[in-house]
């Protein structure tokens, strides 16, 4: 294992932060050592790291790996989401094709359970896809890990997976998923700030109670959807935290409906 000194207000996808040090996991041994409170960071697509966060650890580049099977598609925890869609297209496989408007790495993507919705209403989550996941070096069964809607129960470093094998890539389902992303907003974002509560939608919520568009200092509700948290411009964590306690309790207080994060906050 080794120390990388990175600086979140370039390498996180909000582009929030401070350089802090980071410990590179060189091997799945290494995983089996890590203390409790420990967080990986990947590519911080769906994080919010305070300036005195610690614990950080990342996979190398020894993690970043795919290869074909027999029966399945062995993947890296470091490979990213555009690597693996392009893969898939390039060896006409199918069910990866969601990963198109889904940025982040393997690992991240499988502990969410992240997922989209095509135009047509069909979910298309990471969970159904799996066979299998490597967590600290022993691999476990897809059906034993908890998957539910933007939650795993996976508790441990995800090394690598085993991903259905599927002939065929849908590259309709592609534009789709282009399509959504043209809509996004522009400015840093880590997506998602809440997950859609039972029956209704966090953005929705949101815009009801006057937040779309509204900003704390660098930080704000984007003005093209209300559930993307923007970093408009020297955006801090201070802010970004202030933002979405507000957005909690205007929420709670006009709907009584408790929005939880998707975004992870590590302190």
């Amino acid at each position: 294992m080794h120390t990388r000194l990175i600086d979140f207000a370039k390498y996180s996808s909000l582009r929030v932060g401070v350089p802090l040090e980071v410990q590179v996991i060189e091997s799945t041994h290494e995983c089996q050592s890590l203390p409790p409170n420990n967080h990986i960071i990947g590519k911080a697509n769906n994080l919010l790291i305070s300036p005195s966060a610690s614990h950080l650890y990342m996979l190398d580049k020894s993690f970043a790996f795919i290869e074909i099977q027999p029966h399945c598609v062995h993947i890296g925890g470091a490979m990213s989401s555009g690597q693996i869609c392009s893969f898939f297209k390039k060896h006409d496989l199918g069910g990866m094709e969601f990963l198109q408007g889904l940025p982040g790495s393997l690992g991240g993507i499988i502990k969410m359970n992240a997922g989209l919705k095509d135009r047509r209403g069909g979910m298309h989550e990471i969970g159904d896809r799996l066979l299998e996941v490597n967590i600290n070096g022993t691999w476990v069964r897809s059906e034993n890990l908890g998957f539910g809607y933007r939650t795993s129960a996976i508790d441990g470093v995800i090394c690598s997976a085993k991903i259905h094998k599927i002939a065929g890539f849908a590259h309709e389902l592609t534009q789709d998923f282009l399509s959504l992303r043209a809509h996004h907003p522009k400015a840093p974002s880590c997506g998602s700030c809440f997950k859609n509560p039972r029956g209704d939608y966090a953005g929705r919520l949101l815009e009801s109670v006057g937040l779309k568009g509204f900003r704390i200092g660098g930080m704000g509700f984007a003005q093209e959807h209300a559930n993307f948290l923007v970093n408009l411009g020297g955006g801090r964590f201070e802010e970004a935290i202030e933002l979405i306690t507000l957005a909690k309790k205007r929420v709670f207080e006009s709907s009584g409906i408790m929005l939880e994060c998707e975004v992870q906050i590590i302190e």
